[in-house]
């Protein structure tokens, strides 16, 4: 039988919490634990979703946006310590004894021109790393997560009666660099503060229906590797080409070349992707440039097929720069890199179990494999029992009507707020109650 939901609450989880209260208590534990002070709080998680959104910030330039999650979270009990690698924030409710439990959100923007047409789009510029002036906007969902972030923080700091531990929250910069994890912990994460015993993530997902859950035990996101390319030539005017070198053209050859990299070298059971997302160079149509820049995005599971595909692309270009006699060999550098996201089978199958027994058998749906990336992993290399999920933001008619739809990173994507903002603050608080309430600190 399909269960029925207070607003943003499921009835099955109020109910689970006031069954541990004596019988004239119940009436007053449903009031605490559902209707009144869940609906209430559904305006304030919207305002607060809508200005994130209207005022997204760059990687490592988050100052505005951790400075407004702290505000909001120091009333409520918690330790909060900000400037953490940089930018990012960290909020620690102690609870008595128990394990330490991470929940984490992102806190960056991306550089991209927000075109939904939505009355609170973000219209904010911003300088980025390389001094140039860009749009900002949250096209990837990281203004949906820290609201449903802070109303999960809001919801079990009232409820702390039900819970026994410590809850570490985690606002972490720069995802989209690749950067703000290893930042972080460079910045003691895990030593400054409590190394916790399970880390736990969510995402807004493209492909499921608004506020169904997703998960995949394994290996679920793939490593990412940045590339910058820098093809040299000779510079000289279009009208005598036989008198310059034209990087141009050595690039074009080499982004031919670069494609066979995954289609002939790599196994195809083993998933490997490499998109150019940049080429530059020149700056008028009769003049031959010095040199031309490229920035590709490298996307693997396995380690060894990793490790080819990065020495095969600068094979291929070091060749065709060597074939277009270039003055030098181009340079080569790998930036900006995160390994897979390893879901830790135990823990994922505890979470999916709650979530099934608190918010309904519909409510969670395994998923496949993604070539996207999140330096999520990093928390798991660290030494801790983490689980990344992803949550269903669009709606089920526009997922059944065939219609191209926007995906993550495009400046048309905006998750469906409703149910996507509720279920996830549902998922988080039953993931965060059950890791809580283990009867003894596990082992990392």
């Amino acid at each position: 039988m399909k269960m029925s939901y207070v607003p943003w609450l499921p009835i099955a989880f109020a109910a689970a919490m006031a069954a541990t209260l004596p019988a004239d208590a119940m009436a007053g534990a449903q009031a605490r634990a559902g209707v009144s002070e869940v609906a209430a709080l559904e305006p304030e998680l919207e305002v607060l979703y809508k200005d994130l959104h209207q005022h997204p910030e760059l990687g490592f330039q988050e100052r505005q946006t951790s400075a407004t999650l702290a505000a909001k979270l120091q009333p409520l009990g918690y330790e909060v310590t900000t400037g953490v690698g940089k930018t990012g924030l960290v909020a620690i409710l102690r609870n008595g004894p128990g394990p330490t439990v991470m929940l984490r959100t992102e806190l960056d923007a991306l550089p991209i021109e927000e075109k939904t047409g939505l009355p609170f789009a973000s219209t904010a510029t911003a300088v980025d790393a390389r001094g140039a002036s860009v749009h900002v906007a949250h096209a990837c969902g990281h203004d949906l997560h820290m609201a449903a972030w802070y109303g999960t923080a809001k919801l079990m700091a009232q409820w702390r009666n039900r819970w026994h531990g410590t809850l570490m929250l985690v606002g972490q910069p720069a995802e989209e660099l690749g950067d703000g994890a290893a930042a972080m912990l460079a910045d003691g994460l895990f030593t400054r503060f409590p190394k916790p015993d399970f880390a736990i993530g969510m995402h807004d997902e493209p492909t499921l229906p608004s506020g169904v859950v997703g998960f995949h035990a394994g290996y679920f996101r793939a490593a990412v590797d940045s590339i910058e390319i820098v093809i040299y030539g000779r510079g000289g005017h279009g009208a005598y080409p036989h008198l310059a070198i034209d990087p141009i053209v050595i690039a074009a050859r080499a982004i031919l070349g670069i494609q066979t990299v995954v289609s002939r070298e790599t196994n195809t059971l083993s998933p490997a992707v490499v998109t150019v997302g940049a080429i530059n160079g020149g700056t008028a149509p009769n003049i031959i440039p010095d040199e031309v820049r490229m920035l590709l995005t490298v996307r693997t599971f396995d380690a060894a097929v990793r490790e080819h595909v990065l020495a095969a692309i600068k094979r291929q270009v070091d060749a065709e720069a060597t074939a277009g006699n270039a003055p030098q060999l181009p340079r080569f550098k790998v930036y900006d890199s995160a390994d897979t996201v390893y879901n830790d089978p135990a823990t994922t199958a505890r979470l999916v179990a709650a979530l099934q027994r608190d918010l309904g058998p519909d409510s969670v749906r395994e998923m496949p494999q993604q070539m996207g990336a999140e330096d999520f992993s990093q928390y798991g290399r660290a030494g801790v029992r983490s689980v990344l999920l992803h949550v269903g933001a669009v709606s089920p008619e526009d997922l059944a009507s065939g219609r191209p739809l926007p995906y993550l990173h495009s400046p048309l994507w905006a998750p469906q707020l409703e149910p996507t903002l509720r279920s996830m603050v549902s998922a988080e608080v039953v993931m965060l109650t059950e890791l809580l309430n283990t009867p003894h600190r596990q082992a990392p």
